[in-house]
């Protein structure tokens, strides 16, 4: 090595050079943007996710047309479920009649274009607000699965470009790709949820939906927020199982499990930047602790560099924006 001083910041000087050393990248096009649906009549805020709103189904078409319109071409239905139709077989998640087929149809029928990304889980449907269904206090997976595949088949039969499964149930990835490919649905693609955590991230998200457990805990099936090579196994399952796409959820407190995702498979990698990650930040903004717009891009740059080909954020329409704007 020369005797003279090393000069890091010389990478540093200007903005040209720091875009060529620069290691990850932010686009709108690397965005899914989440968005909630119910079958009343007008948006209703959601107080804690600020900016956030339940969608009717003229709202859902304004908000799909203008996500298209700040760059972001892909969005993930999550629905508002009205109480007098969930039961303890969640089967209105396989009503074709239901709210996300009908609002899976008049997506793809206004915005072809548009990637329209479905949540294959029965919690929104279920009375007992857990993902699978219950048996004598217990969330049973095979029967729960069999219920999973006819849910996404319903939503491949609305013309769901993806389904992602969120529900945690061993098995479900190749049962869903099975009962796919027998229906002839060979190019819907799966996104795993394939390490999802028990968090204390989702409450806002439970409030939006009304879907939280209504006993005990989701434990069992969500992974322990403790463990980080589990998530390698449920990747090597999956990856097995006919996934297309896996998921690390969170994202913000995961970012190490992410990186060994990312290191462990050659698929593409999503993270989800989940309800509690939005409040914060919206909150902190709100009180000027933080610059929003600042804070907001670095988090998702953060998720980025740590691995993540796709980030679902409740951010993803402002972050184009302020992308576009440079």
């Amino acid at each position: 090595m020369l005797d003279l001083p090393i000069r890091p910041r010389r990478n540093r000087k200007s903005a040209l050079v720091r875009a060529f050393v620069r290691e990850a990248e932010l686009a709108p096009d690397r965005f899914i943007l989440p968005v909630f649906l119910h079958s009343g009549r007008g948006c209703v805020p959601i107080p804690s996710m600020p900016g956030c709103e339940r969608l009717d189904l003229d709202g859902l078409l304004r908000e799909a047309e203008g996500a298209l319109h700040d760059g972001v071409r892909a969005i993930v239905v999550f629905p508002a479920v009205a109480e007098e139709l969930k039961t303890s077989d969640g089967a209105e998640a396989w009503n074709e009649d239901g709210l996300v087929p009908r609002a899976i149809r008049a997506l793809k029928q206004r915005f072809p274009d548009l990637a329209v990304v479905t949540d294959v889980a029965l919690d929104p449907y279920s009375c007992d607000g857990h993902d699978g269904i219950v048996r004598d206090g217990r969330i049973v997976n095979d029967e729960t699965v069999a219920a999973l595949c006819r849910q996404a088949l319903c939503q491949a039969r609305a013309g769901a470009d993806i389904v992602a499964p969120s529900d945690m149930m061993d098995g479900r990835v190749g049962a869903v790709r099975r009962a796919l490919d027998g229906a002839g649905f060979t190019e819907v693609s799966i996104l795993a949820y394939t390490a999802k955590y028990a968090s204390a991230f989702y409450g806002p998200f439970r409030d939006a939906l009304d879907s939280a457990p209504r006993f005990g805990d989701k434990k069992t099936y969500q992974m322990d927020p403790a463990n980080r090579r589990e998530a390698l196994r449920e990747v090597a399952l999956d990856e097995a199982e006919g996934a297309d796409i896996v998921m690390v959820k969170p994202a913000g407190a995961y970012l190490d499990v992410i990186a060994a995702v990312r290191a462990a498979t050659t698929l593409p990698v999503a993270a989800y930047q989940v309800s509690g990650e939005y409040a914060m930040l919206k909150a902190a903004a709100a009180n000027g602790w933080l610059d929003e717009r600042r804070s907001v891009l670095e988090s998702l740059l953060a998720i980025r560099r740590a691995g993540a080909d796709v980030i679902l954020s409740y951010f993803a329409r402002s972050a184009a924006r302020w992308l576009r704007q440079g």
